[in-house]
């Protein structure tokens, strides 16, 4: 019901207000709320790519904002007004953890433990292939390219110029903690490749130990949401 009544304020432009939580959440639930708060934004997070931010300190007002800065082109909605970015942090973990290209088929694979299958009609992302395939590469998030020398012709995906400018890999590394079971003992690698990339694109004062970055995040790990039981993996894909 909570995610709803979010989706709902989201369609007709207006603030989502904690007293008008409290009514949608059964009484009988009241002193649960502020996990019950967490568990729907984490759903909004995962499915929608859209994260919950008070508007103001101590507001108790709230509002949506995409997790990615993407388009807000009318092939980056659904029917329900809803934006399709949902799939697209999923998509750039998938190819981060496989080197950085993923083949077609590894990314159906993916989709279809989603619950989400080649040539059928998703309610949230429409025609999925027509939205990996052409919309997210025609935005630049995406990059669909065909294997060479491939016969027969396989195509594989990898990160689009916007993807690069626009997030980031700690960013990406951020989202994996929240709906893999992979340990942190298993992502500290990639956060010591992160970090070494970063420190160099920041010049010497970084490299001089001013810059921490995503090794601060790694640090961290304790605070992160903890993965739930039966969701999809992605460590099987790596």
């Amino acid at each position: 019901m909570l995610v709803q009544y979010m989706l709902f304020k989201y369609n007709t432009r207006e603030l989502i207000k904690r007293s008008e939580m409290l009514k949608v959440v059964h009484r009988r639930y009241r002193e649960q709320f502020p996990e019950i708060l967490s568990r729907a934004s984490e759903h909004m997070e995962m499915v929608f790519g859209m994260v919950l931010k008070e508007v103001r300190p101590n507001s108790h007002c709230y509002t949506l904002v995409s997790n990615l800065d993407l388009s807000d082109s009318e092939s980056m909605r659904g029917d329900w007004g809803l934006p399709k970015n949902g799939l697209l942090m999923p998509l750039l973990g998938v190819i981060y953890l496989n080197g950085h290209r993923t083949s077609e088929e590894e990314i159906w694979k993916f989709l279809n433990i989603l619950g989400i299958f080649d040539g059928r009609s998703h309610f949230i992302f429409g025609d999925t292939r027509k939205l990996i395939t052409e919309d997210l590469v025609r935005e630049e998030y995406l990059e669909y390219n065909l294997v060479p020398g491939s016969d027969p012709p396989r195509y594989e995906f990898l990160w689009g110029p916007k993807a690069l400018t626009e997030t980031c890999k700690t960013k990406v590394l951020q989202f994996l903690t929240k709906v893999n079971d992979l340990v942190p003992d298993a992502l500290l690698p990639h956060y010591l490749e992160v970090s070494r990339e970063e420190v160099e694109n920041t010049g010497a004062g970084a490299a001089a130990g001013l810059y921490l970055g995503p090794l601060t995040y790694a640090m961290d790990f304790p605070s992160l949401i903890p993965p739930r039981t039966g969701t999809p993996s992605l460590q099987h894909l790596q």
